[in-house]
């Protein structure tokens, strides 16, 4: 199986750390404070009874430098200190959403002239940035997967520019419980953001598609 790097141990990232493991995954994760810090979760995920995987605690350096892909899952604010060379040529997945409130301002956000996904593209040149996770909350990535077939099965978004990345994160988030919607390229993660239709609301396939196609623009609304 797949080591994945985790670059952010906050809500998300941990507990994509835990279903990644129960899936079978290796995962190498890191946070702002050490790894010392996150032994604690290490600890849990390894006593988990699902477990399928290992997990270890690493600085962000080094999880990024061990996963074979890895998810970025940090602050808006703090995008410019994820390491780029450890993740040059790999798939990473991007997690965030802009709240001004917590990232302060950004120009090309608020005027919508760029979107965060390709913010972390900007960042990341040679990585092939995927957006996902965006839109649900971190408990239910845990309480409301199911497997594969299920009926009205929870479905997340992706979108980015490499269709063989995008087809990689696609079969990993049906590997710990979800079906995918393809919004297309990263300049169309807007779909997805904050105060959107499908932003946060448990939906399947169908009525995702749907919402994707209602959203509207800030400047729109």
């Amino acid at each position: 199986m797949t080591t994945i790097g985790i670059i952010g141990a906050g809500n998300i990232g941990a507990q994509l750390a835990r279903i990644s493991v129960d899936a079978g995954y290796d995962v190498v994760i890191a946070n702002s404070r050490g790894p010392e810090t996150l032994a604690d979760l290490v600890a849990e995920v390894e006593a988990r009874d699902t477990r399928q995987g290992s997990i270890s605690a690493a600085t962000a350096t080094e999880a990024g430098a061990a996963g074979e892909v890895v998810v970025v899952t940090v602050p808006l604010k703090n995008l410019g200190d994820v390491p780029v060379e450890p993740l040059a040529g790999k798939v990473v997945v991007d997690t965030n959403n802009y709240y001004p409130e917590r990232d302060g301002h950004i120009a090309e956000l608020d005027d919508e002239s760029t979107t965060t996904a390709e913010m972390a593209q900007a960042h990341l040149p040679t990585s092939k940035v995927v957006k996902a996770f965006n839109h649900i909350y971190a408990q239910h990535l845990t309480e409301q997967r199911s497997a594969t077939g299920t009926e009205h099965r929870r479905a997340l978004v992706i979108a980015g520019d490499d269709a063989d990345a995008k087809a990689w994160v696609a079969d990993y988030i049906d590997r710990i419980g979800f079906d995918t919607v393809d919004a297309g390229p990263l300049a169309e993660g807007w779909r997805i953001q904050r105060d959107t239709p499908g932003y946060g609301p448990e939906l399947d396939a169908e009525q995702l598609r749907q919402a994707l196609g209602e959203a509207k623009r800030y400047r729109d609304m």
